[in-house]
């Protein structure tokens, strides 16, 4: 074997035993830039077919309506009953407790219920936009108005009744897309558990009125019912059939009525319970899951 040759170009070692050791270096490099380009080629197809699923998915969504409505949601068929005024302290829980002779404490509930109808004051009045009855005629888009002159007593002038001891309770079904009540418009075929004036009211009004989710208001326990007192609804006794259904039509505004008290024992605790009746909404009265109605409690002192 003939002796290493060793020499050198400027300060680098170019002996046989130092081009041996950029051997493993030169093909550590090489490895690691194939292994740049895999992953570089690899996420980039990532990138480009996640790309190609949103594009799929939006495509598939549409701006006016959920993919999944009625039996298909995780709403339901089963239009819940909520009311107003609604104390966001939760203490008070469910209770409309007040003095009618302190106006702060008059000023706090009729303050949640100005919130609750700004909606209504401050409405669009869009071209789409009409005052209904039950002889008019809907294109599609149109929606009805909701006129706050039709609630009598229950407004901001006249305190919502609160100062006078008769204060104003709305009531308001949630909206549930394309959702359309059946209607209880056959006088022969009214559910047995309809409170009796509710049935003379309907018996009483014209056929074509009668496509309306009908409500009701009374005392909770037979104790309630003898301190509730009489109760007035406004504008009627439930939410006409000419606001259905909901199409997310815009300036679409909830049906409301009003519901007052008009001589409630005071200083006594009234459970009421107002219920929406309409063939396809389901009662069930319990506590723990209530549906198709709501429980509230009134004290005035």
């Amino acid at each position: 074997m003939g002796p290493m040759q060793t020499y050198t170009v400027g300060s680098i070692d170019c002996t046989n035993t130092g081009i041996q050791n950029l051997v493993p270096l030169a093909n550590s490099l090489r490895n690691q830039g194939k292994l740049l380009i895999f992953y570089t080629i690899f996420y980039a197809i990532l990138a480009i077919m996640f790309a190609i699923c949103m594009q799929g998915l939006l495509a598939s969504i549409s701006d006016d309506r959920p993919t999944y409505v009625l039996e298909r949601s995780l709403i339901g068929t089963n239009p819940g009953l909520g009311y107003r005024p609604l104390a966001n302290l939760t203490e008070l829980g469910s209770v409309v407790h007040y003095n009618s002779k302190k106006p702060d404490e008059i000023k706090f509930w009729t303050d949640h219920l100005d919130e609750f109808l700004t909606t209504y004051s401050n409405k669009s009045g869009g071209s789409n936009e009409k005052i209904c009855d039950f002889d008019t005629k809907l294109n599609r888009g149109d929606v009805c108005a909701v006129t706050l002159e039709n609630f009598g007593p229950c407004n901001r002038n006249q305190s919502y009744g609160y100062d006078r001891s008769k204060p104003c309770f709305f009531l308001k079904l949630n909206k549930i897309m394309e959702w359309v009540p059946e209607y209880y418009e056959d006088v022969n075929d009214l559910p047995e558990d309809m409170p009796e004036d509710l049935k003379t009211y309907v018996k009483s009004i014209p056929a074509k009125e009668r496509k309306q989710i009908w409500v009701s208001c009374q005392g909770h326990h037979p104790s309630d019912m003898e301190i509730i007192g009489p109760v007035s609804y406004y504008p009627g006794r439930g939410f006409a059939g000419y606001y259905y259904p909901y199409t997310n039509q815009p300036g679409y505004l909830s049906p409301i009525v009003a519901v007052q008290l008009e001589r409630p024992t005071l200083n006594q605790m009234v459970h009421i319970e107002c219920r929406a009746w309409a063939k396809n909404i389901i009662y069930d009265g319990s506590l723990r899951d209530r549906q198709g109605s709501v429980l509230f409690e009134v004290l005035i002192d």
